[in-house]
């Protein structure tokens, strides 16, 4: 069995944004733990028109010369625009080797002609549409806390495409209720996972085993992740409460259930945890032990009441069209 690796070079840290949520000690900070071998990367600018409009990827290069904002969330450097073609290369790399690309800047808010929450090029959509256009049907599981916006709105008419996303509701950028899912011949291929403020462990692993026979009915070509980490108890943008033992356990029902799979790094902002939650979850899809434990977390019980009715409600949506 070939294991999941990570797909990583300095090119990255050249997006050099300074005092910002999404700097470049997010990866810098593995080192701390383990080297971090460093990939010869492709450049992924041929790979843009997949997703994005001509003028945005002009606009984007015009922008980075000057070191401006491409949005008051998301700010550039002179590095910037080769950063971000280079993380779109390596994970249309790892879509190809069932690997790990550990990039920045993220991507799964960036919309067709307009970046958004960091984001600058959709690394995962643009990744995700290159299989599509070989006639593979690709299942995107997105559990960064935060909705996906750009990805699902990319893929709401889609039959070719499961998303599957699990962020906190209300919380950045708005949206993903568990009435949106899908349009057209689309309609029943977007899972939205609205989870409330306070949830911890107990409410998201209920979630994946509850969903999860949806992502199996679909029967998917590739499995394409959407990796955040910000769920994680101690991240400062939200209020979800998961152990990193959490993301060990996605990793392993991961692992067991579908063959190709690879990932792209999104969120995840506490700096001294968030290697152990990535290296945890690569280690579950690799079926090795995890190496970094804490205590399980419990949600408040107003978030379980909110999240069995919402899930409730979820179920009956998607019952039209799948067996949950």
């Amino acid at each position: 069995m070939l294991l999941m690796r990570i797909i990583y070079n300095k090119i990255f840290l050249e997006h050099d944004i300074g005092m910002h949520p999404e700097n470049k000690k997010r990866l810098e900070a593995f080192s701390e733990i383990e080297p971090l071998p460093e990939t010869e990367i492709e450049n992924g600018e041929r790979y843009l028109h997949l997703v994005h409009t001509k003028e945005y990827v002009h606009h984007v290069k015009e922008t980075c010369k000057s070191r401006g904002h491409l949005d008051p969330d998301t700010a550039t450097s002179k590095g910037t625009f080769n950063a971000a073609v280079h993380a779109v290369g390596a994970t249309v790399m790892a879509s190809k080797t069932n690997d790990f690309a550990l990039v920045r800047p993220p991507g799964h808010h960036a919309h067709p002609d307009h970046s958004s929450g960091f984001c600058i090029f959709n690394n995962v959509a643009i990744a995700a549409q290159r299989l599509v256009n070989e006639g593979k049907k690709v299942f995107i599981f997105d559990f960064d806390a935060h909705l996906g916006d750009g990805t699902v709105k990319f893929f709401y008419t889609t039959d070719s495409v499961l998303y599957w996303s699990l962020h906190q509701f209300p919380a950045f950028p708005g949206g993903g209720t568990v009435s949106e899912i899908g349009d057209g011949k689309g309609k029943g291929y977007t899972i939205n996972v609205p989870l409330p403020p306070g949830s911890g462990d107990d409410i998201f692993m209920d979630a994946i085993h509850r969903f999860m026979p949806v992502a199996e009915q679909f029967n998917p070509d590739v499995i394409a992740v959407s990796a955040g980490f910000d769920s994680y108890q101690h991240d400062l943008l939200i209020d979800l409460r998961l152990s990193m033992n959490t993301y060990h356990k996605l990793g392993t029902i991961l692992g067991e259930r579908f063959k190709n799979i690879f990932a792209t790094l999104e969120g995840g902002y506490d700096i001294a945890s968030f290697p152990k939650c990535v290296l945890n979850f690569i280690d579950g899809i690799n079926g090795r032990h995890m190496r970094f434990r804490e205590s399980v977390t419990d949600s408040r019980i107003i978030a379980i009441d909110e999240y069995r009715a919402k899930a409730d409600r979820l179920e009956k949506n998607l019952s039209e069209y799948w067996k949950v």
